[in-house]
């Protein structure tokens, strides 16, 4: 790694040393690589996943395995999100409201353990665009050591690849209340519906990074632009879209801009 990559995770370490600090952990590249760093200097280190319908169970099982290989211990605590009808009506705070309740829960956990701090893995890639969840943690006292240095995803994949973790190139996840429109009411029946497209499209044509967007009887699929000319086989397409049928769409569709975080603030006036 560079000089002044290394400089920044060492300034990471230096700030946590000798805390007990809870990680609010998902089994993604920056929770692990966070929870990684502080193992190496915190006096304690627990791991807190929260499982809701959001969350794919894929994703669980992961985070689980993950923990493992890290050897650090594990709290799984359920929020069943769909309760809360501020989330469930899908308005445009959605994710303010998403990370002031997560915060609480943390926080709260922390407090139970005798925890000193609770930290999470925003990285300063993620600062643009519309990111009203990042008010909200800044707003909670929980802590974001990446942005505190300016840490990019670029740079903890590098720190993940110098340090073996199996989940170096994994792809991004979001949970899955981002794939419907502002507006669209979730629930049960549509969560379960685009992820049962998303593991179709990883399954028939052997790609790592997509998203199922719900709009209404109309999927639309997005995958990363170099896996792109992977879905242009019309067997699997025909396999495809019989599965997204059988979950509950009449249409599919590819967008052919590929995959991009915030595909659903385009066009928000803020």
């Amino acid at each position: 790694m560079k000089d002044l990559t290394v400089a920044k995770f060492d300034s990471i370490k230096r700030n946590l040393t000798g805390k007990k600090i809870l990680v609010a952990f998902s089994g993604g590249v920056d929770s692990t690589v966070l929870a990684s760093i502080v193992s190496e200097v915190a006096s304690a280190t627990t791991l807190l996943i929260i499982s809701s319908p959001t969350v794919p169970e894929s994703e669980l099982v992961s985070a689980k395995d993950i923990a493992k290989e890290l050897g650090l211990k594990l709290i799984v605590k359920d929020f069943n999100w769909l309760d809360e009808e501020s989330l469930a009506t899908n308005q445009i705070d959605r994710c303010f409201t998403c990370k002031q309740i997560l915060a609480e829960s943390w926080l709260k956990t922390a407090e139970e353990l005798g925890s000193e701090m609770v930290v999470e893995g925003t990285t300063a890639s993620e600062t643009e665009g519309y990111r009203p969840g990042a008010e909200a943690l800044e707003a909670s006292g929980v802590h974001s050591p990446y942005l505190d240095v300016n840490i990019t995803k670029d740079e903890i994949r590098e720190y993940a690849r110098s340090r073996g973790l199996s989940i170096a190139e994994k792809p991004s996840m979001a949970c899955l209340a981002t794939r419907f429109p502002y507006g669209t009411e979730i629930n049960h029946e549509r969560l379960k519906m685009v992820e049962t497209v998303e593991k179709a499209v990883m399954t028939i044509f052997d790609v790592e990074c997509v998203r199922a967007r719900f709009h209404g009887d109309l999927v639309r699929i997005e995958v990363g632009e170099s896996e792109l000319p992977s879905m242009f086989d019309t067997t699997k397409m025909s396999e495809l879209e019989k599965q997204a049928r059988e979950a509950g769409f009449s249409y599919v569709t590819l967008d052919l801009r590929g995959y991009r975080t915030g595909a659903m603030d385009e066009g928000l006036d803020l």
